[in-house]
């Protein structure tokens, strides 16, 4: 326990702290609103000037309305088609995942994503209003197509872009930074401070304490920044509004950051290592980032923003689909297994998903309501507590479909490593520490793992599958996750599940 000098000293620092970051701290949900409405204003203005233009390029159009502009803009059917323009327009820059990163955005990658996003909105344009278009001046329909492509772009791009600068000044300059945590209290921590607040500064990292490990030295400050205790991590985060963590790396053993990581998970944040760490965990680097300091987000995995995006809306769309779908199929089942055996037709079970946050997984049950009277227990192929309707449904994975419900909760993904008990995760970690690894992507249905293994009935066989689970964070992407699901219908058919 420190004195109560270091005590007293460590609240001035803490308040010190506070009072000068208050001003300066990134507020990402303001930012995020700015380009929103940023895009939602420039769109309209662009979409506007687009119908105004396509009045005075057709003939036909002014002749229609008596070259009245008011007219035709105030019609039901410019009216329909300027919203769903805008409308189409914004969901896109949704999709696209312009608005996941607000803060330290890429120019290059923002002027070609605007591009796109433009692209797309004019070929929605093109073949929902000019496909059937049988008006005679068909070369003007394609003169028209361009200035809306140049409309979209260039009215969207401008205030993005000086948007973007002005965040980038204000994080050059030292007066923008999200408050950062760093893990550990070693000659490396104090590098990796001192370089996010000198040379690496652009990165918008501002250290504004340290965390001592467990069991090691736990000083008052270094450098005049306060240390905290692992174990009151999570309420510094709170308190303090702490928007990421920087482990310091071990160069004794991976086993020591991973058990780190696993710890830090829960806490929601993002994580960031150093290449060299990264290479001793996965043998494989991913850095987008060349111009701060090299450092890695283990929190989350590197498929675009984008493909996130669409992998989520996929994964809401195909699991209420999939829901109605197969409610008759479900009801049949609901009766067959209550005529089967005794007690509910559902099967509730705590799991461990994403950035290990717990959740009920939704199963029909396919064991007897005794099953695990003695603990958690894995089943057996010959498994005596399976029922006899449970083994059909094992056999064609038909015990999983309530997990389409899980899905559209957002607790799982279609496609993902399968979620484990956190008993069992416990006993996988303490023989592959890297198994926490698995918990930067949602669970899913279905998976790498399941397609190449299957159903895993001991702890060696869970450590066996987990290494194609890892294979799929590194190769994760929207194509992937379309074979996965290609192999699984086919092991369904094939009743192979089992």
């Amino acid at each position: 326990r420190p004195p109560a000098g270091r005590s007293v000293m460590r609240d001035k620092n803490r308040k010190r702290l506070n009072c000068q970051n208050t001003a300066s701290v990134i507020n990402e949900a303001r930012q995020r609103w700015k380009y929103i409405i940023s895009d939602l204003v420039s769109t309209t203005v662009a979409v506007l000037a687009f119908y105004a233009a396509r009045f005075y390029m057709f003939d036909s159009i002014r002749m229609s309305h008596r070259d009245s502009l008011s007219s035709f803009m105030l019609s039901k059917g410019s009216q329909a088609g300027i919203l769903t323009l805008i409308a189409v327009m914004m969901a896109t820059y949704y999709i696209a995942g312009n608005y996941d990163t607000v803060v330290l955005r890429s120019r290059l990658r923002e002027l070609t994503s605007t591009l796109i996003c433009a692209a797309v909105g004019t070929l929605v344009f093109f073949f929902t209003a000019l496909l059937n278009d049988v008006a005679p001046e068909r070369i003007t329909n394609y003169e028209i197509l361009g200035l809306l492509l140049c409309l979209l772009f260039v009215c969207v791009y401008i205030p993005r872009y000086l948007l973007t600068r002005h965040t980038s000044r204000m994080i050059q300059s030292g007066l923008w930074a999200n408050d950062t945590l760093v893990v550990g209290t070693g000659t490396k921590a104090r590098e990796i401070a001192a370089n996010l607040s000198g040379r690496y500064r652009q990165m918008a990292m501002r250290v504004v304490g340290f965390v001592a490990v467990p069991g090691s030295e736990t000083p008052a400050e270094i450098d005049s920044l306060p240390v905290y205790a692992f174990d009151d991590l999570a309420d510094v985060v709170s308190r303090l509004g702490i928007k990421q963590l920087i482990i310091e790396p071990h160069d004794d053993s991976k086993q020591t950051t991973v058990e780190l990581i696993n710890r830090l998970f829960p806490l929601d944040l993002p994580m960031y290592i150093t290449p060299d760490m990264y290479q001793l965990m996965t043998a494989r680097l991913r850095l987008s980032n060349v111009v701060g300091m090299p450092l890695i987000d283990i929190s989350r995995t590197e498929m675009p923003m984008s493909t996130l995006n669409i992998k989520r809306l996929s994964d809401i769309v195909l699991s209420a689909m999939a829901l109605i779908v197969t409610a008759p199929l479900m009801a049949v089942i609901a009766v067959a297994i209550k005529r089967g055996s005794k007690g509910p037709v559902f099967y509730r079970q705590e799991r461990v998903g994403y950035h290990k946050k717990k959740f009920n997984i939704l199963k029909f049950r396919t064991m007897t309501i005794d099953a695990e009277e003695n603990g958690p227990a894995l089943s057996s192929e010959n498994d005596p507590r399976i029922t006899g309707v449970g083994r059909t449904l094992r056999r064609y994975r038909l015990d999983e479909l309530p997990n389409f419900w899980n899905v559209l909760k957002g607790d799982m993904s279609i496609v993902g490593p399968r979620p484990e008990r956190e008993h069992f995760i416990k006993q996988i970690i303490e023989r592959a520490p890297h198994y926490t690894l698995v918990h930067q992507v949602r669970p899913g249905i279905t998976s790498l793992g399941m397609v190449q293994y299957g159903y895993a009935n001991t702890v060696d066989g869970m450590i066996e599958r987990m290494r194609y689970d890892l294979i799929y964070l590194e190769n994760v992407s929207f194509l992937v996750d379309i074979k996965i699901l290609i192999y699984t219908v086919n092991t369904v058919i094939g009743g192979k599940g089992m």
